[in-house]
């Protein structure tokens, strides 16, 4: 334990440290861990999909629809019960889009502004404030910054973002909305509890409250230990407030980040907004597109047999830099960090005030990492403590290396600012 290490032994092992990240930074390495991109092997995994479409007698819909025209602005019919399946919602409830969830959420949140969400515009009522919990999709955050939406920090906990807190600050009538990944959460890896999501559909809020629920992984699965999230929808539905939540989805990491499918499933009167919404904002998405992933994807079933060739290619990396952690810091009590079941990142807490001076460590050193406080509010982690990791981009070998280094620059951040206490 560094915290037990007198001065003179802490001196000593900064030099040994210092040895060996120096011998990194001679390697001249280009590394990257910063986002939470499909491997090459992953993206090979969809590549016959190309194929699939290759005729005019394949652009037809099942139901009739020429894919190459105009139309169709909430998806073809069989694309949306795929994405029912997905989301365990009615066909009906569900709108495919584009490529990109981001941009429905974005577009969601853009028509409550302007035109209400049930109740009057958001601008219209002063100050709009959304929860957010923490740490927590750093995407989400620049969207409400985008709007001039006040972020207000929910902790995380184990079960999902503090209930207690959650509750006592929807009371204020300027706090609209919530957005957040429930499963295999972005950084953390948790998946919210059957109790937060009940208290989440039932809570008494001031204002025609929205939660924007981004179920980014929600067939995202490392291993068997698959957890379980209880679908809000119903929830909502039992608690009286069915209008609460809105759902997102994608194939982005399941298909092509670039060229998937992305869906919202919610009620029938937040549907009946959107798609007047739709009228004015498109005259169709890309049905080919569409047509192109039902084609190879029929049904759920399929795209979990689908899901667990990515988790063969993922796993092993998680694995490395599970390893890595448990083998180099452990011993040390120098930090933390989650096991997730699933999803695509790994979050490590370090010692109060480190993060930075970690993250600067590394990027001397060859390796890039997520910017400290991008998992927070305002880029702002308030003890300088998070570091989110994503294994999924580089090779094995590559992660290796990576978390090798990593761990070298932990333990000197650690053993740099437990010296600080002697004088």
């Amino acid at each position: 334990m560094y915290k037990d290490l007198s001065f003179d032994e802490l001196s000593q092992l900064e030099i040994e440290l210092r040895k060996q990240y120096d011998n990194f930074k001679s390697q001249n390495l280009k590394l990257d861990m910063s986002r939470g991109k499909p491997c090459s092997e992953q993206l090979e995994l969809s590549t016959d999909m190309l194929d699939k479409i290759n005729s005019k007698s394949t652009l037809v819909s099942r139901d009739g629809v020429d894919c190459l025209n105009y139309g169709g602005i909430d998806g073809l019919a069989e694309c949306k019960e795929l994405f029912a399946q997905l989301f365990d919602v009615p066909v009906a409830n569900v709108v495919v889009g584009g490529n990109s969830s981001l941009t429905m959420m974005f577009d969601y949140i853009s028509q409550c502004y302007i035109k209400g969400a049930g109740a009057e515009p958001w601008f219209k009522q002063g100050d709009v404030k959304f929860l957010c919990p923490a740490p927590g999709y750093d995407r989400h955050f620049a969207i409400c910054e985008y709007f001039g939406i006040e972020m207000i920090s929910v902790p995380m906990l184990s079960t999902g973002p503090d209930m207690d807190v959650a509750e006592e600050l929807a009371k204020d009538s300027s706090v609209k909305g919530m957005l957040c990944v429930p499963k295999y959460s972005n950084p953390t890896g948790i998946t919210y509890s059957d109790e937060t999501v009940k208290r989440l559909a039932s809570m008494d809020t001031a204002s025609d409250f929205r939660i924007i629920w981004d179920n980014a992984y929600c067939v995202h699965h490392l291993n068997s230990q698959q957890d379980v999230l209880l679908n809000l929808f119903d929830e909502c539905k039992k608690a009286g407030n069915p209008d609460r939540v809105v759902m997102f989805a994608s194939t982005s990491k399941v298909t092509f980040p670039g060229a998937g499918i992305a869906a919202l499933a919610t009620s029938e009167n937040n549907i009946k907004m959107i798609k007047e919404r739709l009228t004015v904002q498109t005259i169709g998405p890309d049905k080919i597109n569409q047509l192109r992933h039902t084609a190879c994807f029929s049904n759920i079933d399929n795209i979990n047999e689908h899901m667990k060739k990515h988790a063969e290619i993922i796993y092993p990396r998680f694995d490395v830099v599970l390893n890595g952690l448990n083998t180099e810091l452990a011993p040390h009590g120098i930090a933390s960090w989650g096991k997730p079941n699933g999803g695509y990142f790994i979050s490590l807490d370090v010692l109060d005030g480190c993060a930075n001076r970690v993250y600067e460590l590394c990027k001397n050193a060859g390796v890039t990492l997520t910017n400290c406080g991008a998992t927070y509010p305002y880029g702002k982690d308030p003890f300088d403590t998070n570091i989110r990791i994503a294994p999924t981009f580089p090779s094995v070998d590559e992660l290796e290396k990576a978390v090798e280094l990593l761990c070298i620059c932990v333990k000197l951040a650690s053993v740099e600012k437990y010296m600080k206490t002697f004088k």
